[in-house]
């Protein structure tokens, strides 16, 4: 698991002949052609494109050969700062990957508990979904909790396993809709506070 970076910019198209062809477009300071020639052919493929589009590591090649990388955000939570020093408190943050987010909390005195919510769903890029049952009031009360990347069809996984199978069409009001209630399929991307509503085959 890769935690709070992105896919590396590495794509690897096997190929028929012509050996390994490497092709980037940004200067590479980590690896040569030859490494990284070696390391493809060490998967096992002794003919491919590979087009780079970012300065990879040895890292960046294997992650992108063994295609099973999960890559994910994540968040720092610092409990107890009611017993430490300023001294201690910069210190463990020093021992952190830079750029991480961190948040500072005290669950005796409650400082920080508040905004830890926030602090999470903003950080790790949630969105809320407002689902409405066809021919029903739409629940604004209790939100569908989804990555502020998830498309209808994440949505319908994420409710009941049938409904991709059952899909008939949806009807979105919201950032994500060009007008109230249009309706989209499966691959519609979705955005922070829409309303949807899923119509499937009974």
């Amino acid at each position: 698991m890769r935690l709070n970076q992105l896919p590396p910019q590495v794509f690897i198209t096997r190929t028929k002949r012509g050996g390994i062809v490497v092709r980037s477009t940004v200067e590479q300071t980590n690896l040569t052609e030859e490494e990284i020639q070696g390391i493809v052919r060490s998967f096992g493929i002794v003919s491919a494109t590979v087009t780079l589009r970012t300065n990879v590591t040895d890292d960046h090649i294997v992650d992108t050969l063994a295609g099973s990388r999960v890559y994910s955000r994540a968040v720092v939570v610092l409990n107890k700062i009611d017993l430490a020093t300023k001294k201690d408190i910069k210190r463990t943050r020093s021992m952190l990957p830079e750029g991480w987010p961190v948040l500072e909390v005290s669950a005796k005195t409650g400082e920080g508990i508040e905004a830890m919510k926030d602090f999470i769903f903003d950080n790790l890029h949630f969105m809320s979904i407002y689902l409405k049952p066809q021919g029903k009031e739409a629940d604004l009360v209790e939100p569908l909790i989804v990555k502020d990347t998830s498309t209808v069809r994440d949505v319908c996984v994420k409710l009941h396993r049938d409904f991709v199978r059952k899909f008939r069409y949806a009807r979105v009001k919201g950032p994500s809709a060009k007008f109230d209630w249009q309706r989209v399929g499966l691959d519609h991307v979705l955005k922070d506070k829409d309303l949807l509503t899923i119509i499937v085959r009974k």
